[in-house]
């Protein structure tokens, strides 16, 4: 499910991308040959083209026929864009014409320029029909969080509501962390909202970290090698929310249903040993594999307990509450927003989302830090394996932000290179030749082509060591 989830979250966003490179430059009456989500290399599923007064449409086509070239073409269907949908998913482009792309080189232009050409255009008209794709997708973001708000409003668990405190990676614990450890400031400052602690401890030069441990306060002296090694040893979450160990559903043939246990079911011991945190129940559940336990839960407000038989796997055989509002009652704050509240709360966190991403990126730099490259197998991860919705747009609007800022890296093959080469022509009054765009181009592409081995080849080897060894 989260790889159906990731391919029509990249179609949403590479049809959006192109889409407005493909706006600006019919704005600026620029020729759009092509405009295609997906690669089509020698084979397309759909091409579609209005011509001749109606739409003619082609299947699993590998080839164009000849009346549908633009030189064949009435004068009045010329400027008409084919639409395509390619079979390999990394992405989308547009065939601008004149323009020096992964479409084509120098060699592939009109002797003559003509007036419908991108390089016969102002280069204020070339920066603002090159940097659509990029604005379109940093609009896209700040339009889905708006609409996410708006839908779903915003629902959080302050810090200090988490009653049963936080479960930490071993790099915290090694740092001085304790399981149920509830942070209450960095630094000198105050901290009640998880995803800014989260922030602060991974990009942020924190010395020092005051937690709240039972009925006490302690101060932990951090060693200042914590991003260093959550890079090195890519660990991909600090801390998590400990939540009461609640049933909801059950697996098939499961032993607890079988032993009488119901949904809503709150498990508070095993064995008679007091524990209702799911991070705590879990394990213990692990070390009785093969036996018969006693299980303690509440049920409307009352105390039982049944004896359950544990599989060969550890486990009772249910699935857990995952509803926050049902596990932390009266402590979760929701805020509703109006379509005008909405909009604005939307842009301030794409924003914050941006910055983070951007801040974030310093840790591929530290030692190891290219290892944690990822590739498509990375961004499925992030999906959950069930669907929904507030995930997904959530999701596909941080993949939105993060395609924007990737695009604008001034890398030729990518729009950040176009960018950079006409901003030179602007200043400089001196446009490159078409052979250096070109040549340029190649490298560019290489230099990508190089970048998505390493990180999808990171993914593979990841899951050949988990599979395998």
């Amino acid at each position: 499910m989260n790889w159906i989830a990731l391919i029509l979250s990249l179609t949403i966003l590479v049809a959006t991308h192109e889409l407005g490179h493909l706006l600006f430059a019919k704005l600026f009456h620029t020729r759009v040959r092509r405009y295609y989500v997906f690669f089509n290399y020698k084979f397309s599923i759909l091409k579609a083209k209005k011509f001749g007064g109606k739409w003619h449409f082609l299947w699993f086509n590998a080839t164009t026929p000849e009346e549908w070239d633009e030189k064949n073409l009435a004068p009045e269907d010329q400027d008409n864009t084919l639409w395509g949908l390619g079979w390999i998913p990394l992405g989308g482009y547009c065939d601008i014409a004149g323009m020096i792309d992964e479409t084509k080189d120098e060699k592939d232009l009109e002797a003559e320029p003509q007036p419908w050409e991108y390089r016969t255009k102002n280069p204020w008209q070339r920066l603002c029909i090159i940097s659509g794709g990029v604005l379109v997708n940093f609009i896209t973001a700040l339009l889905l969080y708006g609409a996410i708000f708006a839908h779903w409003g915003k629902d959080e668990l302050p810090m200090h509501n988490a009653i049963h405190g936080f479960q930490y990676a071993d790099v915290m614990l090694d740092e001085g962390f304790q399981h149920g450890d509830i942070i209450v400031a960095i630094d000198d400052s105050l901290i009640d909202d998880y995803t800014e602690a989260n922030k602060q401890l991974l990009l942020g030069d924190a010395r020092t970290v005051t937690v709240c441990r039972g009925d006490s306060t302690v101060q932990i002296a951090l060693s200042g090698h914590l991003a260093e090694r959550v890079s090195s040893e890519r660990i991909r979450q600090l801390m998590a929310l400990r939540t009461p160990f609640i049933v909801k559903s059950f697996v098939p043939g499961s032993p607890a249903e079988k032993a009488g246990i119901m949904p809503g079911d709150s498990v508070v011991a095993i064995d008679g040993v007091a524990m209702c945190v799911f991070q705590d129940i879990a394990p213990a559940l692990a070390e009785k594999a093969g036996q018969t336990v006693m299980v303690a839960f509440y049920r409307e407000g009352h105390i039982d307990s049944l004896p359950v038989d544990i599989d060969d796997q550890g486990k009772m055989g249910v699935m857990c509450e995952g509803d926050m509002v049902r596990l932390f009652p009266n402590l979760i704050v929701h805020t509703d927003y109006t379509i005008l509240e909405a909009i604005p709360t939307g842009i301030s966190h794409g924003w914050k989302t941006m910055v983070a991403y951007v801040s974030s990126l310093k840790m591929l730099f530290a030692p190891g830090g290219a290892k944690n490259l990822g590739g498509f197998g990375t961004m499925a991860s992030l999906f959950p394996d069930s669907w929904d919705w507030q995930a997904f747009w959530n999701l596909t609007a941080m993949l939105a932000l993060i395609l924007a800022f990737m695009n604008v890296i001034p890398i030729p093959g990518l729009d950040g290179g176009h960018i950079l080469f006409t901003l030179w022509e602007i200043v400089t009054r001196r446009k490159p030749s078409d052979k250096f765009l070109s040549y340029a181009q190649t490298v560019g592409m290489v230099l990508l082509l190089l970048l998505m081995v390493w990180a999808n080849g990171n993914d593979i080897w990841r899951w050949m060591i988990g599979k395998f060894f």
